[in-house]
């Protein structure tokens, strides 16, 4: 026997694959029998016009119009496919609607936090210079509120109400151009105009120290990094001061060429921002620090067209920074710091004077000057405007946030200083900056000494 009917044999005695029935045949590419309709699909092919699925005017009768209609009534004439590939999916039932409906209604809605529109609070605060460039309100952690009221400084304890007068300065030193609490919230740092920097202790209303030799002309911006004291003149100069040692001064940044306006510290100590009227930001970093020559900054951001003195670090992302330009400019800016890009950029219309994040939600508050001298809370990222609280009749230059991250203080030109409570109230503002410890077992016995 040769090789090919050798072949031909062993191909035979394969086993016959039985074949599928129609409903099991659902290849995409081969018409499904069942879910055709073969009286309509001939009609179409061999009475109608394959373009636009009529008849043939010409060979038009009465008789024959009548029995088109008959057969357009019988056929559904309003369908188009002639081959199907796969049957309709079944009609869902109503138990199944019912069950989504009843889900979906039963899923909670977060109830949208109310926003007083007015202050809750007034408090007059005369002779407050109105300069866009200077710091003169800061809230401690002590729950006191520093303001600094041409040549003095005064205190505003916010448990009790009650108000006290820091120092104040002669005509050669003053006015007061900056006030910044340390972390403490015990000692005070106060920038004055002759470029001097006190510091104080408030429980005992005494003056620790002057630092001097910092800067050639007036203090208006301060921070603290936990024992470091960073100062702003408007000589362009921005310097560290450890505030524990005789020769203060540790360590200077050089970049800016116009008065230093703006300065935070990152919530980690890493990374100082710094904003100018030169228009610029500056981000240092603590690991390019130099001992010997002024530090090289780390980022140097030019999309500002404006003084760039309102600043604010990211409570929930420590690496996202906002930043907000004059009135030449009117942009609330943010930053991945990091890498120095500008994530967004929204025009708010009028000139930017101060910025806060809210600690408990993603918003961020924005005080301004021309022309409507309002405050707009932002929901971040979608900057959509939550609300405009109104009052102020000059520019809002100056805004502070009290410990409990709910209540918020301006001072403005108009010579007033407001309380708005924007951000919460504490008992909600608490509940989720400390949740709630789970109970400790058999904490309802008496412990064994």
């Amino acid at each position: 026997m040769d090789a090919g009917s050798i072949t031909s044999s062993a191909a035979l005695q394969k086993p016959i694959l039985s074949r599928k029935t129609s409903g099991e045949n659902l290849d995409r590419f081969i018409p499904n029998r069942s879910a055709m309709d073969f009286d309509y699909a001939h009609y179409m092919l061999t009475t109608a016009d394959p373009k636009t699925g009529k008849e043939n005017p010409i060979a038009s009768s009465p008789s024959r119009e009548a029995y088109r209609k008959h057969l357009a009534e019988t056929f559904n004439m309003n369908r188009t496919r002639i081959l199907a590939f796969k049957n309709k999916p079944p009609t869902p039932t109503d138990t199944v609607l019912s069950d989504c409906a009843s889900v979906q209604q039963s899923k909670p809605v977060k109830a949208r936090r109310h926003i007083p529109q007015t202050s809750e609070r007034t408090l007059d605060a005369p002779d407050l210079l109105d300069d866009y460039y200077l710091n003169l309100l800061d809230w401690g952690s002590s729950n006191v509120l520093a303001i600094a009221l041409g040549s003095t400084v005064y205190l505003w304890d916010a448990t009790d109400g009650n108000t006290s007068e820091l120092v104040t300065v002669d005509d050669e030193s003053g006015p007061v151009t900056s006030v910044k609490w340390a972390p403490d919230g015990r000692h005070i740092s106060v920038g004055l105009n002759n470029s001097d920097v006190q510091l104080w202790d408030t429980t005992s209303n005494k003056l620790l120290r002057t630092m001097r030799g910092c800067h050639q002309s007036r203090v208006g911006s301060l921070d603290w990094n936990n024992h470091i004291l960073t100062t702003g003149g408007m000589d362009g100069r921005i310097v560290n001061n450890d505030v524990r040692i005789r020769s203060h001064i540790v360590e200077t940044y050089s970049g800016h060429h116009q008065e230093v306006c703006g300065l935070k510290w990152s919530a980690s100590g890493q990374q100082l921002a710094s904003g100018g009227n030169d228009n610029l930001l500056h981000i240092w970093d603590k690991s390019m620090a130099s001992v010997n020559s002024p530090t090289q900054y780390l980022h140097r951001l030019e999309d500002h067209t404006a003084a760039v003195k309102a600043l604010a670090w990211c409570p929930f992302q420590g690496n996202l920074l906002a930043s907000g330009g004059g009135g030449g400019d009117k942009c609330i800016k943010f930053w991945n710091t990091h890498t120095g890009a500008c994530l967004n950029s929204v025009d708010t219309g009028s000139q930017v004077c101060a910025l806060l994040w809210n600690n408990n939600e993603r918003e961020l508050l924005s005080s301004h000057g021309f022309s409507q001298n309002q405050l707009t809370l932002w929901k971040y990222p979608s900057m959509v405007k939550m609300a405009e609280l109104t009052g102020h009749t000059s520019r809002v230059l100056f805004m502070a946030q009290s410990p409990d991250g709910c209540t918020v203080a301006s001072a403005a030109g108009d010579e007033t200083l407001r309380f708005w409570n924007v951000f919460g109230s504490p008992e909600v503002a608490a509940a989720k900056a400390a949740p709630k410890a789970a109970a400790e077992p058999f904490a309802h016995l008496n412990r064994i000494r």
